[in-house]
């Protein structure tokens, strides 16, 4: 037997429960993960806790939980390439992370990775979702050296990129998460009632872009402000977003995304800061404190 978290009802984190579960085995053309560490998303507990989001991801109860993970290939069946016994790997598998052992098909080019030497687990299970969304939000406004991005909600990776690539990045966030913002590199702004004034005293000069990680606000603030609507992404507002704005999302991304996040973070330009890390026995807990959107990083369950 081995250990998987799964729910059989929706709810908050009170419905996850850590259970032994038959321990898989990988087939022909398939490797098993064992898994040391998963990254939590906002998307983990949207699906956990709304009926109407699960069937938009294939999801049916029980079902395990969790997409982004780290860990070693431990086997591999006749057949899989790319992969072999000892190989560091991460990635993201829909309602599988949080557990043991994890199956996937090899090669899986758009969800299974070699994690790079010098990359610690921890921080290798917080880079599918956030890192290829953030690379989607951005290359689908054409983000150019020199402009002024206003992102929306606090994007680790976004703000960064957007920082690599010669933009100056105003973003919206609580006063408790200025700090935070400033060592990503970005300028702090209060989200809220008046919040296009509050841009416009900052870069007079105008935004020239703008990505909105979090709701409306940000997107219908920057059509407020003049940007164009090619130039303003959400990943949040659904297929039909407001003003014609450009909906996205990691799937999005291009192949080389992630080779470029992870080159970032071993030469030292981009930071993924971890907020806490909890042992799986915990994962409610974890849970509790991603879904309350008040933490400055990433949450990482260890196993």
């Amino acid at each position: 037997m081995s250990r998987a978290v799964v729910y059989e009802t929706f709810g908050g984190p009170e419905v996850l429960e850590l259970r032994d579960v038959p321990e898989p085995h990988a087939g022909p053309g398939e490797v098993r993960v064992r898994v040391t560490a998963a990254g939590l998303n906002p998307m983990d507990w949207i699906i956990s806790s709304t009926p109407e989001a699960a069937p938009v991801f294939g999801i049916t109860l029980p079902s395990g939980f969790g997409y982004d993970f780290a860990g070693v290939v431990d086997e591999a069946g006749a057949g899989a390439d790319g992969f072999a016994v000892g190989d560091r790997v991460y990635g993201g598998a829909m309602a599988k992370a949080a557990a043991d052992f994890l199956v996937m098909k090899a090669p899986a080019p758009d969800a299974l990775f070699h994690t790079p030497d010098g990359i610690g687990d921890e921080v290798a299970a917080t880079l599918p979702i956030a890192g290829l969304t953030a690379a989607a939000a951005l290359d689908a406004i054409g983000l150019r050296s020199g402009g002024t991005l206003l992102v929306g909600g606090v994007g680790v990776f976004a703000v960064q990129l957007a920082r690599l690539a010669g933009a100056r990045v105003i973003g919206t966030a609580s006063e408790s998460t200025f700090e935070f913002l400033r060592r990503l590199g970005a300028e702090p702004v209060a989200y809220g009632p008046g919040l296009a004034d509050r841009v416009r005293t900052m870069a007079p000069g105008g935004v020239t872009a703008a990505t909105d990680l979090f709701g409306t606000e940000t997107a219908e603030t920057a059509l407020t402000l003049g940007v164009p609507p090619e130039r303003i992404s959400t990943i949040a507002a659904g297929p039909n977003p407001p003003g014609g704005v450009r909906a996205t999302g990691g799937e999005h991304a291009t192949p080389a995304a992630l080779e470029r996040i992870t080159d970032a973070i071993l030469a030292g330009t981009i930071t993924v800061p971890i907020a806490a890390t909890f042992p799986i026995e915990r994962i409610r807990d974890a849970v509790a404190l991603q879904a309350g959107r008040h933490v400055h990083g990433k949450v990482v369950v260890t196993l």
